[in-house]
């Protein structure tokens, strides 16, 4: 009987590439995104009165800072940590280390959770999503629009767009689950395996095998005339 992790087992993902290329291009693309949001912090930290936002007066009748140095700091270790989790993982594919993949896998299931959390919020509490509407500022585009939307309508939309979110997620976790079997499945094989670059695999017989010579077969007896 077939288990159901080997029923979605799969080496090749989206556009037809590998698991393992498509584990590294997911990686780069997580560590540029993450290397874009820390120069923008770390601008903020520079300079905080260009970079540093505040809610005027009359949308909330004080001045408050929404992202103060301390909140950026943390946001900047944050993108650090990230960073470093995503080159782990495009390390480990590239090199064929499963350990290395773990961490990346680890984050891509708690993202998925906390999306999933959000989406069950706005199944119980449908009225957040018209608190969250309100407390946009007034020049957010089609505002008024939105607002006079049905609140089912909103709410249907809402989880519509988070499935697509989650649907494609899973997939994304799909990937690297199937990279990290088949790197760590190559590890545990008993034969020798060489990979070229388009991951063409020429498999080899063991080692014992190989060297092994057939025993030589006794001289025939002697026999008197």
């Amino acid at each position: 009987m077939i288990s159901p992790w080997d029923r979605w087992y799969s080496t090749s993902c989206c556009l037809c590439c590998h698991v393992r290329t498509g584990t590294i291009i997911l990686g780069i693309w997580y560590m540029l995104i993450n290397a874009v949001v820390l120069l923008i912090l770390l601008s903020a930290l520079n300079d905080p009165v260009q970079y540093r936002y505040h809610l005027t007066s009359s949308e909330l009748g004080t001045d408050i800072d929404v992202m103060d140095d301390a909140n950026i700091c943390i946001a900047t270790a944050i993108s650090l940590l990230m960073i470093l989790i995503c080159g782990m993982a495009t390390y480990g594919a590239y090199k064929q280390h499963a350990a290395w993949i773990i961490p990346f896998f680890c984050y891509q299931i708690f993202d998925f959770a906390l999306n999933t959390l959000v989406a069950i919020s706005v199944v119980v509490y449908p009225h957040t999503v018209q608190d969250y509407l309100q407390q946009l500022p007034g020049t957010f585009p089609y505002k008024e629009d939105i607002m006079s939307t049905n609140n089912m309508c909103l709410v249907f939309a809402v989880l519509l767009f988070i499935g697509c979110i989650l649907s494609f997620k899973a997939y994304l976790i799909g990937c690297v689950w199937n990279c990290y079997r088949y790197v760590s499945g190559r590890g545990t094989t008993e034969v020798l395996v060489y990979v070229t670059t388009n991951d063409t695999m020429v498999l080899l017989p063991p080692y014992e095998e190989a060297i092994a010579i057939p025993p030589k077969e006794p001289p025939p007896q002697y026999m008197e005339a």
